[in-house]
């Protein structure tokens, strides 16, 4: 978006999907207006699969007051990745805890208090491209194409990126063995909101008018 920030979790979709690699994508908010935390799944597989499946192979958790829920959801031999700023005691032996002092390093990166919180999305998407050895000149071509014209802001994010991914690489053994890799699984298909899908499908069943 203009304010800063690229859409990290979007970038992120949209960098597997153009590696071919066929994903679903979901925003998962809770039922209500009290402004609490919400996730972002994404389904990752080669075979096709688009429905949830019980089970995080790979968690980033960003959300103190949800880290028992997130914990709770990686199943055995899973990875977890959080914000070590504050570093916590994780009470499980059968997961990799895998901890990026995200906000410490926004903050010797950037003077700016709001750059320093937008960027912190950019910072673990970065350490995901080195984790799951995700193409870097596909991150790079998603972050131009969704910030097109504003090249300060491209160039930004992309420091951000770097900063997590540099990070990964100097402390963690990357890839994971769950890295990704190129496929041909969206060979004729475009990726879009649920929202795009059903004014698509109204257009082709012949709509001409909306109003409300």
């Amino acid at each position: 978006n203009g304010s800063g920030s690229a859409s990290a979790n979007g970038m992120f979709a949209k960098t597997l999907f153009r590696m071919g690699i066929p994903i679903s994508a979901k925003n998962i908010f809770p039922s209500n207006i009290q402004g609490l935390a919400t996730w972002y799944e994404v389904r990752v597989s080669e075979a096709g699969y688009i429905a949830r499946r019980d089970g995080i192979d790979l968690m980033v958790a960003m959300n103190p007051q949800t880290y028992a829920e997130d914990l709770a959801a990686v199943v055995p031999g899973g990875w977890l990745v959080y914000d070590s700023t504050m570093q916590r005691t994780w009470p499980r032996s059968d997961i990799t805890v895998l901890g990026i002092p995200i906000a410490e390093m926004c903050a010797r990166k950037w003077s700016n208090p709001r750059q320093r919180q937008l960027f912190k999305n950019m910072v673990y998407v970065g350490a995901l491209t080195a984790l799951l050895d995700m193409d870097m000149e596909i991150v790079k071509g998603v972050i131009s194409d969704q910030l097109k014209g504003k090249a300060e802001l491209v160039n930004a994010n992309l420091d951000a990126v770097n900063l997590g991914r540099d990070y990964a690489f100097a402390n963690f053994a990357c890839p994971l063995p769950i890295k990704v890799r190129h496929a041909k699984g969206n060979d004729g298909k475009i990726m879009m909101t649920g929202n795009d899908a059903a004014g698509l499908s109204a257009v082709y069943a012949g709509a001409t008018v909306c109003a409300w």
